[in-house]
C-alpha cells in the first residue's frame, strides 16, 4: 500500500487489526508493520487494546494487571466493551476519518474468542454489545498470528509479559487457539499467518497480506465524480 492508494481510495483510512493467543508476536509485528506503512509516507497510527486512552489505562489494570481481581464472565467482557468504545469513539474513528491507517493490537475478535468460547458466553449477546460498543466499525483486515500455545506462553514467560489471563491453565489457551482458528474458517477479510516462523519472515507475509488487502479496498470503492469518463 502507497500513499497514492490511499488517497485514491477515500478520506477514510484503513483499519488492521492482530489477533492471536498469547507470545504470537502480536505486538512486535504491530509496531514493525506501523514503521513500514510510515516508511511509505502513509500516517499510521498504532493503537492497542485494552488501554489506548486513559480511561482504557484504567480499566487494562483492572483486567490483566491486578492478580487478586476475580471477575466473573460477563463482567471481564463488559470491561473490555467499555474500553473499546472509548477506543472507537476517542482514538480509532476520528483517525480513520481523517484518512489515517490505523494498526491495532487486539479487537472484537478477541472478545468472542477470549470471552465467548474461552469463557462460555453466549456469543449472539457478545456480538449484539459489540456492535453497540464498536459503533460497527470493524477491521478492513485481521492478522491472526496462529501459534501452539505451549511455545507462545513460553515466549511470554521469556519476555515477563505473562498477565493475570495469561496465567490461566494452558487447556484454556488451547480452547482459545482452536477458537481463533474457528472463526477464521468463517470470518472474512482474516488473514491465517504461522507465527512460529522468524520474525522478519512473519513481517514480509504480514506486509503482503496488507497490499492485498488495500489493493482490494482502494479497487471496490467507487470512483468519486468526474474522475471517470
Amino acid at each position: 500500500m502507497t500513499a497514492a492508494d490511499t488517497a485514491a481510495g477515500t478520506a477514510r483510512g484503513m483499519f488492521i487489526a492482530f489477533e492471536g493467543g498469547e507470545g504470537a508476536g502480536k505486538s512486535t509485528q504491530a509496531v514493525r508493520l506501523t514503521e513500514q506503512l510510515r516508511s511509505r509516507g502513509l500516517v499510521a497510527h498504532l493503537t492497542r487494546e485494552p488501554g489506548a486512552t486513559p480511561a482504557g489505562a484504567e480499566l487494562r489494570k483492572l483486567l490483566l494487571d491486578r492478580e487478586w481481581l476475580v471477575t466473573p464472565p460477563v463482567a471481564e467482557a463488559l470491561l473490555f466493551l467499555a474500553d473499546r468504545n472509548v477506543h472507537v469513539e476517542q482514538v480509532i474513528s476520528p483517525r480513520l476519518a481523517d484518512g489515517q491507517v490505523v494498526v491495532c493490537d487486539r479487537y472484537s475478535l478477541s472478545t468472542f474468542v477470549y470471552q465467548g468460547l474461552g469463557r462460555g458466553l453466549d456469543l449472539e449477546f457478545l456480538s449484539a454489545a459489540n456492535w453497540w460498543a464498536s459503533n460497527g466499525l470493524q477491521p478492513d483486515l485481521t492478522i491472526l498470528l496462529d501459534i501452539d500455545p505451549q511455545v507462545g506462553l513460553v515466549r511470554a514467560a521469556q519476555a515477563g509479559r505473562l498477565n493475570r489471563i495469561d496465567r490461566e491453565p494452558v487447556e484454556f489457551h488451547q480452547r482459545i487457539r482452536q477458537g481463533f482458528l474457528d472463526l477464521a474458517d468463517t470470518g472474512r477479510g482474516l488473514v491465517v499467518i504461522d507465527a512460529a516462523q522468524d520474525v522478519d519472515t512473519v513481517a514480509a507475509q504480514v506486509l503482503h497480506a496488507v497490499d492485498r488487502a488495500a489493493a482490494d479496498i482502494v479497487c471496490a470503492r467507487p470512483a468519486e465524480p468526474g474522475l471517470t469518463g
